[in-house]
């Protein structure tokens, strides 16, 4: 596989890179993340290998505008994706949320950063749980057929908002749901139990983000906490730093050094290789990082260290998939009979 070996995006035509570029590390106005220069050497590797999904978001504030400054004459190529919903102006209510108004505010506000007549994906960033969703869609609906927005997805909704609106899309004539951002990684399988199923059963495409659990899978975290390290600390306050997560680290290292390949470059292979999984979004600081992920795309892991990865790293699926899938349901449902689907 490489960047040029395009997926479709859902049920949609679209054609994408199986790693998306992440942009919210592009400048350093909040203190972190990547010089301009380097935030345009990332945009130019990421291009010259091929790569054409490019992810942004209304709130990232001066990443959206520092991306917009970048693509000058090669918009065409691209597959720009952009979020709204999160606020973007602090103190102004109707700032944040997925309401009309804040819809199309936002998509205005990211048509001018990004100097573009349209963005090619639209993310409802985050679900508020107060607007209705017959909002939401027939908002999303008018951008598509004002030329605004082409495609639009959720991101951060429940499984069964989602399955909701789409069914209403399709009922209505409305715009369909193409693709569905969620955060998903081996220390954060959570989307296993509803998400990643109904994705697959509605035709949207997955592209994850924090594919490498916030840093935790890149084998930085091995072995005791170092003194003062912020990232560290900040990252335990966010439960992500936990015997549990340390544990499936250490298989992941044990599988990157049997491969002859990095624990990050391991981590987002099996991301990408997930089914359902369209696009994992990969950010960096430095070109370093983003050279060393993006040779994601290279690795091959053997089924027996899938195996390995998965069964450290498996979630409980809860009521009622547990149950579902248990010996007792099987027994009174099929008994021993021998049923094959085609």
């Amino acid at each position: 596989m490489s960047l040029d070996t395009y997926r479709l995006l859902g049920r949609s035509g679209l054609r994408v890179s199986p790693l998306a570029l992440g942009t919210a590390t592009f400048g350093n106005e909040w203190g972190w993340g990547s010089s301009p220069d380097d935030a345009r050497r990332l945009f130019e590797i990421y291009l010259e290998r091929g790569g054409n999904f490019v992810d942004t978001a209304a709130s990232y504030g001066g990443s959206e505008e520092l991306l917009g400054s970048l693509i000058g004459d090669r918009r065409e190529q691209l597959v720009l994706s952009t979020k709204y919903s999160t606020l973007r102006t602090p103190g102004d209510p109707n700032s944040g949320g997925a309401h009309r108004k804040n819809l199309f505010a936002s998509v205005e506000t990211s048509l001018r950063r990004l100097r573009t007549d349209r963005v090619d994906l639209l993310y409802l960033h985050v679900w508020d749980f107060a607007t209705p969703f017959e909002e939401v869609l027939r908002g999303l609906d008018d951008l598509v057929r004002q030329g605004k927005v082409l495609h639009v997805g959720m991101s951060n909704t429940p499984a069964w908002e989602i399955s909701r609106m789409q069914a209403v899309a399709d009922l209505r004539g409305w715009s369909p749901l193409a693709a569905l951002q969620i955060e998903y990684s081996l220390i954060n399988r959570g989307a296993d139990r509803d998400l990643l199923p109904m994705a697959r059963a509605l035709g949207l495409g997955v592209s994850p983000y924090s594919p490498l659990g916030g840093g935790v899978l890149s084998g930085k975290y091995s072995g005791p906490a170092e003194p003062g390290s912020t990232r560290r600390s900040f990252n335990a306050g966010l439960g992500m730093v936990t015997d549990r997560t340390l544990a499936i680290a250490d298989v992941l290292r044990s599988v990157a050094e049997e491969s002859g390949r990095t624990s990050a470059q391991v981590a987002l292979a099996w991301n990408l290789h997930r089914p359902g999984v369209t696009a994992p979004v990969v950010g960096a600081r430095t070109p370093e990082q983003l050279l060393g992920n993006l040779e994601a795309v290279e690795v091959v892991l053997t089924d027996e260290q899938v195996a390995r990865l998965d069964e450290v790293s498996a979630v409980e699926l809860g009521y009622p998939h547990d149950l579902l899938a248990s010996d007792h349901i099987r027994a009174v449902t099929s008994g021993e009979l021998k049923v094959e689907s085609r």
